[in-house]
């Protein structure tokens, strides 16, 4: 779907969301799932498993909408599955920020979701992660954050980006999940 003109108005107010920058002293999180990738096979060893030629465009483009956006992480942190850490590289070249590409094996799959927490927490309040990898992982870690549990029935699909801010790790990690998009809403934002 294209608009030529006038974008809808959720795509104003989503526009406004994502550059809102009312929080003086809190972390923001921003969890993307790897691009499309080849498919599974019985030859492939599902860790080397490498993004389709779409899911490198795909990425690229995502990456070339954070930069219009002014996105700046502290770091960008994957899985060390290669679907995953392709798609941080394309980030990374995107931002111009190569030297904060690190790979977090809590990324993998099967990762302790606490493991990644701690580590999380360790950047500080006024830190702006990318943490990127794979599903499930990625949805239990959202609605563990807002919800406390496991449990929340959402789905982040491939090359899909949410931001949760207020991001705390007091009792348990917790924060507000600001936005959820697909990689087609991000590119019709443009």
């Amino acid at each position: 779907m294209h608009y030529s003109g006038v974008l809808p108005p959720f795509f104003i107010a989503m526009t406004n969301l994502i550059s809102d920058k009312k929080c003086l002293s809190c972390m923001d999180l921003f969890v993307l799932r790897h691009g499309k990738a080849r498919p599974s096979t019985e030859e492939t060893d599902d860790s080397k498993r490498v993004l389709t030629a779409e899911g490198k465009d795909e990425m690229r483009k995502i990456g070339k909408w954070m930069q219009q956006k002014k996105f700046r992480f502290d770091v960008i942190a994957t899985s060390p599955l290669t679907r995953a850490y392709e798609t941080a590289e394309i980030m990374a070249r995107s931002l111009g920020q190569k030297e904060r590409l690190a790979v977090w094996e809590e990324l993998g799959p099967g990762g302790d979701l606490d493991a990644l927490s701690y580590r999380a927490s360790r950047y500080g309040e006024d830190a702006a992660l990318l943490l990127i990898g794979h599903e499930p992982m990625l949805s239990m870690l959202i609605s563990r954050i807002i919800s406390g549990h496991d449990a929340v029935s959402l789905i982040l699909a491939k090359g899909g980006l949410a931001k949760i801010r207020n991001l705390s790790f007091d009792k348990r990690p917790s924060g507000d999940l600001q936005w959820l998009l697909t990689a087609g809403q991000m590119l019709e934002m443009r």
